[in-house]
């Protein structure tokens, strides 16, 4: 089933669930079916409402004011069966799945003042939903410290979180490949409920989680299987603690809408600018330093028609003003300038309010190398990583702004055979805060990575060009990439202190560029002075003295485990049932590299999978994948562990 989703409106996840919950049980049957039908009809827009004709006297009608269809009586067909026929519930299918409508409130005067703003939330770059989900939510202020704790869970919310949890370990006992339009619209319906429940952040994740599925079965280009993993993995998780009485609930919970805390003044300092690019929405987000070092965004992001135009907008968005008082400076500019900021509101996250009362006025921006900006590279990398790693555990809204990216100094080596099939990649040494503490000392080799692989962004075009001039040192600005090597997905780049061969850049630019939103030039890069060669070795060596030497080869055999984590996300329970000595194959391979938990976490999981009772006829008995689901939740959150343990291990130098 594939279809293009700028072709339909969105749907709220409520309306999905309602209109599938109608089906007999004989048309849930054929709801795929008929949805990979309709998939392949026209549709047509006229105004506020979407037509497709399913044939030559039935003809389907969504009603969808700004784009998306709110109720379930908006969506009318005029077939027989109509309004419990199958071609309602295949279009709220296909439908790209929109933000729930926000709960009404009570506002007080300032809470109007910051309904006001319109402005975007940037996207993270690991999937479509963590941008658009945030798209026009109304924010509020941080409630004041001081409240009550907050109450264990009711008998409503319990039942709430025992039905999401129910809903998600049928859509993993299913796995993508089984998990149709009937078990996903079951999952929204759980989400809804506990949403209904004040449970936001299960429900949030339950609705990403459907999301990601629908983008795996059509086989959608920004679909990926770590993701999709990530957030069964978060979901399962959170509903487990919540039926569990875990604490801290009120986290547990999560909250419906983005708070701000008033700032009063802000000394601003443009640091780096970035696009945003996802299935739905392309942007611009820019990042300033304050003069206490803390790190915020001001976002420029906006739904896009297709991925032909999304590349484009991104781009443009770069030359867009930025969107804080009166200002006129565009993204680009700001990411070398300064803004001086009266009446000032930020999210816990980092993100700048723009409200009525914010004033601001453009300054003089910070060199790279001069505080407050230089205080960013001054922390050694070992302790970056350990930072950006713990960040990784708290919720989205709540990680500090830029808790993932790290501030490196480097020296670029050149190309390497390291990536998979021996693909070339490009190698760097972190000269920040050596192990002796001397910044010339060497420090690990980091693989250096684009930012994002889209061919319309210039990422990869300077990439390649910074691949040609190995000796180069640089002061950069990436997003840490787990792995159990150092990897770094780069976003920006400058020219280092002391440099003998800086960048030779016009003086606009202010020593340096925004990788995603400007192309390098080869005059931009002044090739560094060849160190004098050595003399030549009596015994052969391994090859030439400026050679760049790859990263070590992967350690430990995490990829035993990890891939049946995956598998079974992708096949379903029923993929973990090999041979004996498959299982005995990977057993034994798990204990020899010292892994002896994963190997009995591995038996676990296949134990759990194959684990189904039977009648008294031989028939298996349906049962609600609660062992199973329990049993890869344990194998999974194992291997998330072993992983970021890695990858800390790769960047202090003890993997």
């Amino acid at each position: 089933m594939t279809a293009r989703t700028s072709d339909w409106p969105g749907v709220r996840p409520a309306v999905v669930a309602e209109v599938v919950a109608g089906l007999s049980a004989r048309l849930q049957k054929r709801l795929d079916g008929a949805a990979a039908k309709l998939a392949e009809r026209p549709v047509g827009r006229e105004g506020d409402e979407w037509r497709v004709e399913v044939d030559e006297e039935t003809v389907l009608v969504l009603h969808a004011p700004g784009g998306v269809i709110a109720g379930e009586a908006d969506v009318r067909c005029g077939c027989l069966l109509a309004p419990a026929c199958v071609h309602r519930a295949a279009a709220v299918t296909l439908c790209p799945l929109a933000e729930a409508e926000p709960e009404p409130v009570v506002e007080s005067e300032s809470e109007l003042e910051d309904a006001r703003e319109s402005e975007s939330e940037p996207g993270s770059g690991t999937g479509t939903e963590a941008t658009a989900g945030r798209e026009g939510a109304r924010d509020i202020p941080e409630e004041s410290a001081g409240q009550p704790a907050p109450a264990p869970l009711t008998a409503a919310e319990l039942a709430a979180v025992r039905h999401l949890h129910g809903a998600a370990a049928a859509v993993l006992a299913a796995g993508v490949s089984g998990a149709g339009a009937v078990s996903q619209a079951e999952l929204l319906r759980a989400a809804h409920r506990a949403r209904l429940a004040g449970l936001h952040r299960p429900a949030a994740a339950a609705v990403t989680v459907a999301t990601r599925v629908r983008a795996a079965r059509s086989g959608a280009p920004d679909h990926r299987l770590v993701d999709l993993v990530a957030g069964l993995r978060e979901l399962l998780g959170l509903t487990t603690a919540l039926a569990a009485g875990a604490t801290p609930v009120a986290e547990l919970r999560g909250t419906a809408r983005q708070t701000y805390r008033e700032e009063g003044g802000l000394r601003l300092y443009g640091l780096f600018a970035e696009p945003v690019l996802t299935a739905t929405h392309a942007g611009a987000v820019s990042w300033a330093v304050d003069a206490d070092g803390r790190l915020s965004t001001i976002a420029e992001v906006m739904p896009h028609d297709d991925a032909v135009s999304a590349a484009p907008q991104a781009l443009g968005a770069g030359n867009r003003t930025v969107r804080l008082g009166d200002t006129a400076l565009s993204h680009r500019e700001f990411s070398r300038a300064g803004l001086a900021v009266q009446g000032a509101t930020r999210s816990t996250g980092g993100r700048l309010g723009a409200g009525a009362s914010v004033r601001a006025v453009r300054a003089a921006g910070a060199a790279w190398t001069a505080e407050p900006a230089s205080r960013l590279w001054s922390e050694p990398a070992p302790a970056q990583v350990a930072r950006a790693l713990a960040a990784q555990e708290l919720p989205y809204e709540s990680r500090p702004a830029g808790s993932d990216l790290l501030f490196l100094d480097v020296t670029l080596l050149g190309t390497a055979p390291t990536g998979p099939g021996g693909m070339p990649q490009l190698l760097a040494r972190c000269t920040t805060d050596g192990p002796t503490g001397d910044p010339a000392a060497g420090g690990p080799v980091i693989v250096l990575r684009p930012a994002h692989e889209h061919p319309g962004l210039p990422f990869r075009a300077n990439l390649a060009l910074l691949a040609t001039v190995p000796g180069l040192r640089l002061r950069v600005i990436g997003r840490l990439e787990r792995a159990d090597r150092p990897e770094l997905r780069l976003l920006a780049i400058g020219t280092p202190p002391d440099a003998s061969d800086p960048l030779t850049l016009p003086a606009d630019r202010a020593a340096r560029v925004n990788l995603g939103l400007e192309r390098l030039q080869t005059a931009d890069l002044a090739a560094p002075v060849p160190a004098a060669p050595e003399p030549a070795a009596s015994a052969p060596g391994p090859g030439p003295a400026d050679e760049p030497t790859a990263p070590a080869p992967y350690g430990p055999p995490v990829h035993v485990l990890g891939r049946r984590v995956e598998q079974t996300v992708t096949s379903g329970r029923h993929a973990l049932a090999p041979s004996e000595a498959s299982a005995a194959a990977d057993r034994g391979l798990l204990r020899a590299a010292g892994l002896a938990t994963a190997a009995e976490l591995l038996d676990g999981l296949r134990a759990a999978a194959v684990n189904r009772d039977r009648d008294v006829f031989g028939r298996i008995v349906t049962d609600d994948h609660e062992a199973f689901a329990n049993a890869w939740l344990t194998a999974a959150s194992y291997t998330e562990e072993l992983a970021t343990a890695l990858c800390a291990a790769a960047w202090s130098g003890e993997g």
